[in-house]
């Protein structure tokens, strides 16, 4: 436990604007962002008396062991600056709303020539229409199936609309009238597109047109005696009512605005936001965060808007935004949104009526949302806190490993040789931390020196790290290849040791491991390794494994961290295995990239024929120069020619102009034949 008096800046060092600050701990780790309208007044409260301090801000600067700060303008600034810090360092003691899903948008992709409408969920892409978020995947789909009567916009992929084109036949949403069958040209591309623009501003709220349009023209076809075409616009009114009906009315005046409400305990608080548009309630969405600083509603809420609106921009940001309790100062919020929106947002608490009672409704799925959170996360943290307990105890550790690292080897029958690093905190993933590697100190297959490679290479950079920010001085010199390249205090690194090291097998590895950090002067960290074939756990210089109960919470979270380690290590090794089977005597050449290629060998047809070509009918190529031509002519011809592939059923020597088309080889983007796949008395030694 640090002392903050060790740390304090000097007597005016602090100056007195706005700004951002940075604690980070003794691995340089930052772990925790704020902000202030005066950085001397507001750091000047962390290193008062310790009791006097609330207990999780005692906590963070018992943490700290150094503390820096960035002078800004303005407040607005000090908001912006703050939001992408905390995006990029990830810093434990800030609150971060966890999000328990990935929401689902109905997207209507208005950057395609034929628009398509769909599901989509993460980041939004440029060009896209996005009405929601929904609570689930099938209430879009549900409400889609409805609308596809009255605006029969395409849904089906590239692929099925490709093929469908090809064969001159729509998909079965074609036959029965829920597409307008773009793909075989039922309907022009600029009506295809009109037909997406209206669906898209039916889901924005303006229905009373549409509707209004329909009713007339089915009373119109009544006169006209075309009872039939009337039944049908009958039918589509009561869709298009009926997917109304899925969306309430809520405020009667077709206000667009967003409502948050947060309800909070001493140590969680759950955060709920209706996105109401047109008047209606057009989307949900919660998030529940630890409450690891002292942060009061005001806090809460403004945390909230940076998550909430911090990569928003234009109409994503609404006119109006109703909170339960405003920010302090309350200006530079405001203003931060009007520059998200580009034009006036009203941030205030509702005071009486319909957007009264509305906020209520919120603040009651706050609640909700908070004890369903709290019931299903306690016998979560019961667990993992057993599990961990149970560890420390089996391997005789100091304290429970809070931050475990585990590594796995991965080759195939001694080929592509790659190594995993996941990570696990509190006994959660840390997906943003795995790491892999290649074995390059050697060739062939030798799981024992890989493991010992891939912890030499590992810890060399934790050292590089220590030694470069002054916290360890002594041993050996390490080179600059072992250094890391990104800048301090980003949480992606490997400055950050763990407490305990497992690997994936037996006595040979952990002893490898054992022997990497030995050789490297650690003996802070423990090492144990989980063989596959027993479920034993070995721990070094022992004989005799350590055997965890079959119902032990331990063995079981070690299992699942050797599980991922494996899950990330065999995916890496397949995709450098493909990587490796695709290439060809092309991707040799410097600077030559993957459409030049692909022009290359649709010009020659081959890569024998462009071999043979000279230098001036390798300039023919569109994008080609006389120096890439010779370059291209240098690499074929130092490059042997492939072995010739053989038609296994006849002996018979395929020549490269027909490869393409045998069915036992596939030609890559450089034109070289390559195994359609691997054969069957490999499969199964993968490892």
């Amino acid at each position: 436990m640090a002392d903050p008096s060790s740390y304090r800046p000097k007597p005016g060092e602090i100056p007195d604007t706005p700004g951002v600050y940075r604690f980070r701990d003794e691995h340089r780790r930052v772990i925790y962002v704020g902000k202030a309208k005066s950085l001397r007044q507001r750091l000047a409260n962390y290193f008062q008396d310790l009791a006097n301090l609330h207990p999780r801000t005692r906590s963070m600067v018992t943490t700290a062991a150094s503390v820096e700060w960035t002078v800004v303008s303005t407040e607005v600034e000090a908001l912006q600056l703050e939001y992408s810090w905390i995006k990029e360092f990830d810093p434990r003691f800030n609150v971060k709303y966890r999000d328990d899903k990935s929401y689902p948008y109905l997207a209507v992709t208005m950057n395609e020539q034929y628009p398509r409408v769909q599901v989509m969920r993460g980041h939004k892409k440029k060009g896209v229409r996005y009405f929601g978020p929904y609570a689930h995947a099938w209430a879009i789909r549900d409400t889609v199936d409805l609308l596809l009567r009255v605006f029969p916009v395409r849904t089906c992929s590239a692929g099925v609309f490709k093929n469908a084109a090809r064969t001159g036949r729509p998909c079965l949403l074609g036959y029965i009238g829920k597409c307008s069958a773009p793909c075989v040209e039922r309907i022009s591309e600029e009506d295809h597109w009109e037909l997406a623009e209206e669906f898209s501003d039916f889901m924005a709220g303006r229905t009373g047109t549409y509707i209004r349009r329909l009713e007339r023209q089915m009373a119109e076809a009544a006169e006209d005696m075309e009872y039939e075409k009337a039944a049908r616009l009958r039918d589509d009114i009561g869709a298009l009512k009926k997917a109304m009906e899925k969306n309430a009315v809520v405020l009667a005046d077709a206000t667009d605005a967003d409502l948050i409400a947060v309800a909070e305990d001493e140590l969680e608080a759950a955060v709920q936001i209706f996105h109401v548009r047109g008047g209606r309630v057009r989307g949900q969405r919660g998030w529940v965060t630890d409450r690891v600083e002292a942060v009061t509603t005001a806090g809460l809420v403004e945390h909230a808007l940076q998550q909430l609106y911090g990569e928003e921009t234009g109409d994503s940001v609404p006119k109006e935004v109703l909170v339960p309790a405003l920010p302090d100062p309350l200006e530079p919020v405001q203003e931060w949104l009007t520059g998200r929106r580009g034009a006036g947002v009203s941030l205030r608490i509702p005071q009486r009526g319909d957007k009264r009672a509305l906020m209520e409704t919120v603040q009651r799925n706050a609640q909700q949302s908070l004890v369903l959170h709290k019931t299903k996360r306690a016998s979560d943290l019961t667990t993992r806190s057993r599990a961990l307990e149970e560890i420390a105890d089996a391997l005789e550790l100091d304290g429970a490993p809070l931050r475990i690292e585990c590594y796995d080897i991965s080759h195939l029958q001694g080929e592509d040789v790659v190594a995993s690093m996941v990570v696990f905190e509190d006994g959660l993933a840390r997906k943003g931390e795995y790491r892999r590697f290649q074995i390059k100190g050697f060739e062939g297959q030798d799981d024992v020196r890989s493991m010992h490679e891939v912890i030499t290479r590992r810890f060399k950079r934790y050292l590089a790290e220590k030694e470069r920010t002054g916290e360890w001085a002594d041993g050996e010199e390490l080179d600059a290849e072992g250094r890391l390249k990104d800048e301090d205090g980003r949480p992606k690194r490997f400055a950050y040791p763990p407490q305990l090291v497992v690997v994936d097998g037996g006595q040979p590895q952990v002893a490898a491991a054992r022997r990497a950090l030995d050789e490297l002067g650690i003996d802070d960290i423990a090492v144990c390794g989980l063989a596959k074939r027993l479920e034993e756990v070995w721990v070094p210089g022992e004989d005799d494994p350590v055997v965890l109960p079959r119902t032990s919470e331990g063995l079981y979270l070690l299992q699942r961290v050797r599980d991922e380690a494996h899950r990330f290590a065999i995916t890496y090794q397949r995709t450098k295995r493909a990587k490796r089977i695709r290439s060809g005597p092309l991707d040799d050449v410097p600077g030559l990239g993957e459409t030049r290629k692909q022009a290359l060998i649709k010009h020659f047809g081959s890569v024998k024929r462009l071999r043979s070509a000279t230098i001036e009918q390798i300039c023919e190529v569109p994008g080609i120069g006389r120096k890439t031509a010779e370059t291209i002519a240098v690499a074929l011809a130092r490059s042997a020619p492939a072995a010739p592939a053989v038609n296994t059923a006849t002996g018979e020597i395929i020549d490269d102009d027909e490869e393409s088309a045998e069915s036992g080889t596939t030609a890559d983007s450089s034109g070289e034949p390559v195994s359609a796949g691997l054969p069957d008395e490999r499969r199964g030694q993968e490892r």
